[in-house]
């Protein structure tokens, strides 16, 4: 746009006659010149308007997925929020310092070494508690 900017033979004094050649630029750019890297040589504009685009629908399906980096600290805990409200989930000392993917779909965490691919800890997060221990196997005494 620059170099487009200065070949124009007028160049502009004021900010409306700049405004003007950033609008032929715009129109050029996106609805008249053939892009190289798209199919067929399509215009940007084509291949924008070509493509299905988001609506609004039935949310109750949807899920709330998303990837965290993160490090577990020094006492073996990682945080997460959801919903606002901020949950510490239990790791493991053995795991402190510890750089980790956190995968959350929803309530489903797992929670990955970052440098293995290890699953180190799945759980379901209990929206109840604002701490998720690690559970221990069930000994009998």
């Amino acid at each position: 746009m620059k170099k487009w900017l200065r070949g124009q033979p007028h160049q502009p004094a004021t900010i409306a006659e700049l405004q003007v050649l950033l609008d032929v630029f715009v129109e050029q750019y996106n609805h008249r010149r053939p892009h190289r890297s798209l199919p067929h040589r399509a215009t940007p504009a084509t291949a924008y308007t070509s493509r299905p685009k988001a609506t609004p629908g039935d949310r109750e399906d949807d899920t709330h997925d998303r990837v965290r980096r993160d490090r577990v600290d020094n006492s073996g805990k990682i945080t997460l929020r959801y919903q606002g409200r901020l949950y510490s989930i239990g790791i493991g000392r053995a795991h402190a310092r510890t750089r980790v993917l956190v995968l959350a779909q929803d309530l489903d965490i797992r929670i990955i070494d970052a440098a293995t691919g290890k699953l180190i800890r799945e759980l379901v997060l209990d929206p109840t508690k604002r701490y998720q221990p690690l559970r221990r196997p069930d000994t009998k005494n």
